[in-house]
């Protein structure tokens, strides 16, 4: 298994259209111009403020670097840096002059184990590997000119999908779940030594919780979640276990398509609720899952009961009525369709397509023209099928 088989899909996908966004490229244009005019150094920088740990220093550290190298098929030389921190961290540094550049807090080296190593050394290689320096996200979000709101939304989305594409690869490197999610739970704890023991499955619980809280429409992620570049560490071994328990990491694992669907759900719960919001995004996306509701509940033999006891879930009492003007509204389908596909986020986009699929099963089960209509909508959204076939086909409970 190579790195690039076991990169998240949505981590391809959404860097592939922010590369092609035109705020996004002009960014890299002048970053690109002020590296030819000489704004570099980077290494400069890291030889002036931290030190470079050469293979007679840390010899095992730079058996863990190459183990890495070999696994993940990095083809540039690496440099080891350490800096004075109480806090445990690691970056990886864009390129300069042909090498690459990671660098460790102190406290980290001397507090992880060698299986907790590789994981980190691996992440920070994936980032590498999987060109997320190509995308410049700091310069972009901090720069004199800010971005469009749905712009910044949709790169701290990619940003979070991309951490778990890094670490993918740092479980390659590491293939011990267990010093993994101790890994992240130092990460996320700051606990040194042995005073708390660490217990994965209650570590995972807080996900359970998380996912019980925005179980009900109305419920949805806080705001500091949806401007997180990093996923929440819980979330984090939750996307990792699902990773382990798959055919990317084991012969006879979950399929890849329903462990890119699992992953997608369970990021959802850092995007924002659209249901409440005031924002033009959330009215857009509203009125995406108002039309797109009538129209999969029109596709068979009319609008059901149950369907409509679903729909005023989501939109209030007596919310549906005789009066609407169904044939009207599902001719504005694919304009709703457009409109939310270039205005809200990718993850934005999988909450209306999630909905749309739970109202769709509210009488028991999917209809082939019911199915059709929600393929057509995640087409127009740029949305993978097997996320429609995951919701509505596969019979999962969290573990």
């Amino acid at each position: 298994m190579n790195a690039e088989t076991i990169r998240s899909r949505n981590d391809r996908e959404l860097a592939e259209k922010l590369l092609s966004d035109s705020f996004v490229s002009n960014v890299i244009d002048q970053l690109n111009r002020a590296e030819q005019d000489g704004a570099g150094g980077v290494r400069r920088r890291l030889l002036a403020t931290s030190v470079r740990l050469s293979r007679s220093m840390a010899p095992v550290l730079h058996e863990h670097a190459d183990a890495c190298a070999e696994r993940l098929g990095l083809d540039i030389p690496l440099e080891l840096y350490v800096y004075s921190s109480p806090s445990f961290n690691a970056a990886c540094v864009k390129p300069e002059d042909g090498r690459l550049f990671i660098m460790f807090s102190s406290s980290l080296l001397e507090a992880f184990s060698d299986a907790e190593l590789r994981f980190v050394m691996g992440h920070e290689v994936g980032h590498y590997i999987y060109g997320h320096h190509d995308i410049p996200i700091g310069y972009i979000l901090k720069g004199r000119q800010k971005p469009p709101p749905a712009l910044a939304l949709q790169l701290f989305t990619w940003s979070r999908y991309a951490e778990i594409s890094a670490d993918r690869a740092g479980a390659h490197c590491a293939e011990d779940l267990g010093s993994i999610a101790r890994a992240l739970f130092r990460l996320a704890s700051g606990l040194t030594g042995d005073v708390i023991e660490f217990q994965l499955d209650a570590f995972l619980s807080q996900v359970d919780e998380m996912q019980t809280e925005d179980a009900e429409p109305g419920q949805g992620a806080p705001m500091e979640d949806w401007f997180s570049t990093h996923p929440f560490s819980p979330l984090r071994v939750k996307a990792l276990k699902m990773f382990d328990d798959s055919e990317l990491a084991r012969e006879g694992g979950t399929k890849t398509s329903i462990l890119e669907a699992d992953v997608q759900t369970l990021m959802g719960l850092m995007e924002p609720s659209y249901l409440e919001s005031k924002t033009p995004v959330a009215e857009t996306m509203r009125r995406l899952l108002f039309a797109g509701a009538i129209a999969i509940a029109d596709a068979t033999n009319g609008i059901s009961e149950a369907e409509i006891e679903v729909f005023e879930r989501f939109f209030g009492k007596d919310a549906f009525s005789d009066k609407l003007d169904i044939e009207k509204i599902k001719t504005e389908l694919d304009e709703r369709i457009a409109h939310t596909r270039d205005e809200a986020s990718h993850g934005q986009s999988m909450q209306v397509l999630r909905d749309l699929c739970l109202i769709a099963q509210a009488d028991g089960g999917v209809t082939n023209a019911e199915r059709t209509v929600i393929n057509h909508i995640a087409t127009g959204l740029d949305l993978s099928p097997g996320f429609v076939d995951c919701q509505i086909d596969c019979d999962r409970e969290l573990d």
